[in-house]
């Protein structure tokens, strides 16, 4: 769908990579690799998002790191749209407010990295109905046509995790406060 009105494949990765989690950072040679893609056309998208303020970089000795700059008064509607593209926000209408207690979730795995996969990996914490889970699950995947994985935790057993030290980091998807 974003393909139609993005016509740069590399511009779309890039856009993934960084503005999904915005905690991501990558440099040209870890996007060359990841991506197996020419690293002038990945300069050069770089350097266009970058121009535009979409991504800020800085200096690593001899590395230019990039990262999305949340500042943009355009990050949360692109972090949006690209959620949409992913069919996050169908996961979450159909899966997360029909299950009752449930407390936030959390994006884990390749997509939480800015990778494009056809898992998506949740974390769910609260008082969880898990047959109905896993009814809404199967439903929500023909929608997005992808395969979910997901980890429930209770409240308790939450608070003890340190989800900082968590990798990749979670990015937090919804939560009921």
């Amino acid at each position: 769908m974003i393909e139609t009105l993005i016509s740069s494949k590399t511009r779309i990765k890039l856009l993934m990579k960084f503005f999904i989690n915005s905690h991501t950072t990558a440099y040209l040679r870890s996007l060359e690799s990841e991506f197996g893609e020419s690293s002038n056309a990945i300069r050069v998208e770089l350097n266009r998002l970058e121009q535009a303020g979409m991504l800020v970089s800085q200096m690593n000795g001899n590395k230019k790191i990039f990262r999305a700059n949340t500042g943009h008064p355009l990050f949360r509607e692109i972090h949006n749209i690209l959620l949409k593209q992913i069919g996050l926000d169908r996961v979450i209408e159909n899966v997360v407010e029909r299950l009752g207690e449930v407390e936030q979730v959390f994006l884990t795995g390749e997509f939480s990295q800015g990778t494009d996969s056809q898992i998506i990996d949740l974390i769910l914490v609260g008082n969880i109905d898990r047959n109905y889970l896993i009814q809404l699950i199967e439903k929500a995947e023909t929608l997005v046509r992808r395969k979910i994985r997901y980890l429930i935790y209770n409240a308790e057993e939450f608070e003890k995790m340190d989800v900082d030290t968590f990798e990749p980091r979670p990015l937090l998807l919804w939560s009921r406060e």
